[in-house]
């Protein structure tokens, strides 16, 4: 018996794991208790994506459990223990204005329960690799002192500049403001990192830009693509917030991330961290991505800009994923951002 754990399993990530991983052959374990409907109101809830894949999948076995109890996962780790083969960790508070107003709740889901986490993989399933969610925003807003120029519908780098083709896992995470969900996903990245390299888990830390798909339940607070292209089908407007709408942003396809994790699986290293997303191949900022928009759906979008910038939100984010295609080269990209935003339309 395989056995896959993933948390978060009805989101964006989660359920794209779950999917590539019962197709595998795995017995997956996915918990998630929709919390997102907690984070974002009851358009955001995951309900329908739960049910799906427990239609879709006999292999597929739904627990409703919160990643903060950590009782009730020592009880799934205990009943499992070797036969766990693969952890996928993708439960997370992911918004930024959330945690500036929860703090205590943010870094008990983000950092407290990704810890608990690995205890339980340390105590029970010691050689398994345990895949964990990070995000760029461990970067802080340091990605701002780049030298931009600002373009008609972009900032961007000029070619000559070494981050032209995306910052790499060498930018430095201090002195920089993170936002207090950039510190709690800090301290579990690091966490991450030194389960693997100090006690000798299997581990890594996907330093994430955007991740989009059809799965995605955007908020105005997260989901920022996904969001975009809705608010455009719905509304046929769009709040844009700071940067003249200028922000730039990669975006990988969750099918594109699962078969990451997959990869990994296959042969996984010690405290790894990689910098995933679209890169140069699939990337936009918010102006082109409702420029796409309304050219797919065949209207025009109409916008409104607020000066005031988020705080520790990036004006121009680009991830270099040069280190995993060397370390995995038979991953390859397969979705461009005007084809993320087709499906996401299609799907909607």
């Amino acid at each position: 018996m395989s056995i896959a754990i993933i948390t978060g399993s009805s989101g964006l990530i989660g359920s794209e794991a779950v999917s590539l991983f019962c197709k595998k052959g795995f017995d997956v374990i996915g918990l998630d208790n929709d919390f997102r409907k907690v984070f974002f109101g009851v358009g955001s809830s995951t309900i329908s994506i739960k049910n799906h894949l427990k239609k879709k999948f006999k292999n597929y076995k739904h627990i409703h459990l919160d990643i903060r109890n950590n009782s009730g996962l020592n009880k799934i780790f205990k009943r499992y223990k070797k036969n766990i083969h693969i952890i996928i960790h993708s439960a997370a508070q992911p918004s930024h204005d959330y945690a500036k107003n929860f703090p205590m709740l943010d870094f008990d889901i983000n950092a407290r329960s990704t810890l608990n986490l690995l205890e339980l993989t340390k105590r029970y399933c010691f050689d398994t690799p345990f895949i964990f969610m990070s995000t760029n925003k461990v970067y802080g807003d340091l990605p701002n002192c780049l030298n931009f120029s600002e373009n008609k519908t972009r900032y961007d780098l000029k070619k000559k500049d070494k981050n032209f083709n995306g910052i790499d896992e060498n930018f430095s995470i201090d002195k920089s403001t993170h936002s207090l969900f950039g510190v709690s996903k800090c301290y579990a990245d690091l966490i991450v990192q030194e389960y693997g390299k100090n006690l000798g888990l299997k581990t890594v830390a996907f330093r994430a830009g955007c991740i989009s798909g059809p799965n995605h339940k955007g908020a105005k607070l997260h989901g920022f693509l996904s969001y975009l292209v809705k608010s455009c089908l719905k509304f046929k407007s769009y709040e844009i917030i700071g940067y003249k709408g200028k922000q730039v942003r990669d975006n990988l396809h969750s099918n594109d991330l699962a078969r990451c994790f997959w990869e990994f699986f296959k042969k996984p290293r010690f405290g790894e961290i990689y910098n995933i997303g679209g890169g140069r191949f699939s990337n936009c900022s918010v102006l082109e991505a409702i420029n796409l928009c309304s050219k797919s759906i065949g209207q025009e979008i109409k916008i409104k800009i607020k000066n005031k910038n988020r705080t520790g939100d990036h004006k121009w984010y680009i991830s270099n994923t040069n280190k995993f295609k060397k370390h995995y080269p038979d991953w390859k990209q397969k979705y461009s951002i005007k084809e993320i935003i087709e499906e996401i339309i299609i799907n909607s």
